[in-house]
């Protein structure tokens, strides 16, 4: 039997799995059988995609509400909402640079310039939110392009070079915060209007969650027409259904939930606005198949055809941008710019949540929806322990372990697509 061979992501598959294409209903059960063949596949290699992330977080939100009825009441589940925003935004950053096989150790520096130089430029300077929020938000994408390019063409490897800024950053964020470590500026404004502007109205907020839903089973039906029409396995009609009864249901109970406490957050709205937006780019668009092709292996991406130095400059312009925006969502829920979002914390739980979320780090595996669930879980963790009145050592420790864990999975699965000759 012939053999060909399709690329496809980050590695070729052999097309002699797939059902011949010679029309009618025996080329619809081939591409079918094809499509359950590969999830059979991948569950056998240990593949589970969310599952494991999923069944951690339902975990947690178990044992904490069984220690303490308050953690899923509205008013604690709103707040948790919001606050996985700032965080959430740097994570979905570093999983750009970590879909390469490299790392970004400035994204909280970043976070803190941003929120620095907004509170200076509007508060100390009179210049306008908006603008004053251009500059800032364009401030960290000329560091993340700057630490690209000094990646990528010079050849400092990027640990050394986002740790370098790591440092410079930090600096030039103290310099701007001046003597008194903060600056704060109006709970009226733009920037706090991120985190506490809520959508209360049923029609408004039921509206967008049926939206949400709709949008997705169109997109879904419009994925499984393209794939079939090019030959390609796609999603059978059911397993189509059942995922978007299962988005309805998630959409509506949280529209539910947190309408009985404000509303539903605009910060949390944009955060998800941006996922959406940010792994249509990833999984739709050629741009996105080159970073996971490059996160594959970099000769064999360059010898594809990608423009490996460009691909590699642009992910951490991402990474620096939306670490950028993720400081102001921090500077937001303070109303005040601090010395917090470059302390440390915020990098450590950004490149944790993408890690926890199930992105590897070994580059070629993860969605941005991974900074999503990691950070759920790492936010639900501190917020269980806030209500019990844990030390925040304890919280470490958790979340070390949580990390670990999440590492040593990773590190098999690679290990077992290394012995199939996958990796």
């Amino acid at each position: 039997m012939a053999v060909r061979w399709r690329w496809r992501g980050t590695r070729a598959r052999d097309a002699s799995d797939t059902a011949p294409d010679d029309g009618g209903s025996r080329r619809h059960t081939g591409r079918l059988g094809t499509y359950e063949a590969a999830v059979r596949r991948r569950l056998r290699e240990g593949e589970l995609g969310p599952v494991p992330v999923l069944l951690a977080l339902a975990v947690t939100w178990t044992v904490f509400q069984s220690l303490n009825e308050n953690f899923l009441s509205p008013r604690n589940l709103s707040v948790l909402s919001v606050d996985i925003v700032g965080t959430g935004m740097v994570a979905v950053g570093v999983v750009f640079v970590l879909l390469i096989g490299e790392i970004d150790l400035s994204v909280g520096s970043l976070a803190g310039l941003s929120g620095a130089l907004f509170a200076a430029l509007s508060v100390n300077n009179g210049l306008p939110e908006w603008l004053a929020v251009l500059i800032a938000v364009l401030c960290g994408t000329a560091a993340g392009a700057f630490h690209g390019f000094v990646f990528t063409k010079i050849g400092v490897p990027a640990f050394v070079v986002t740790l370098a800024g790591l440092l410079a950053w930090n600096g030039l964020m103290l310099y701007l915060l001046g003597p008194e470590s903060s600056i704060s500026f109006s709970g009226d404004g733009l920037v706090a209007t991120l985190t506490s502007q809520y959508f209360s109205s049923t029609v408004v907020t039921y509206g967008l969650a049926a939206l949400g839903t709709a949008a997705y089973l169109l997109a879904s039906y419009h994925d499984r027409r393209r794939r079939g029409a090019a030959g390609m396995p796609y999603r059978p009609v059911g397993e189509i259904w059942a995922r978007t009864a299962l988005l309805a249901v998630v959409a509506f109970t949280t529209v539910s939930v947190l309408g009985r406490f404000e509303g539903l957050p605009l910060a949390l709205l944009i955060f998800l606005a941006v996922l959406v937006v940010s792994d249509l780019i990833l999984r739709r668009t050629p741009y996105g198949r080159q970073v996971l092709a490059l996160g594959g292996g970099v000769e064999a991406a360059r010898r594809a055809g990608v423009d490996v130095a460009r691909v590699r400059i642009s992910v951490f312009l991402v990474s620096g941008t939306l670490a950028a925006a993720g400081g102001l969502f921090v500077a937001s829920r303070l109303t005040s710019a601090t010395q917090v979002p470059g302390s440390g914390m915020l990098l450590i739980n950004a490149i944790a949540a993408a890690v926890i979320g199930g992105t590897s780090l070994f580059g070629g595996r993860g969605s941005t929806w991974s900074a999503l669930l990691g950070v759920l879980i790492i936010q639900s963790i501190a917020s269980g322990m806030a209500l019990l009145g844990v030390q925040p050592a304890v919280q470490f420790m958790i979340t070390g372990g949580v990390l670990l864990i999440a590492v040593i999975l990773d590190a098999l699965a690679r290990r077992a697509a290394e012995s199939r000759g996958r990796a």
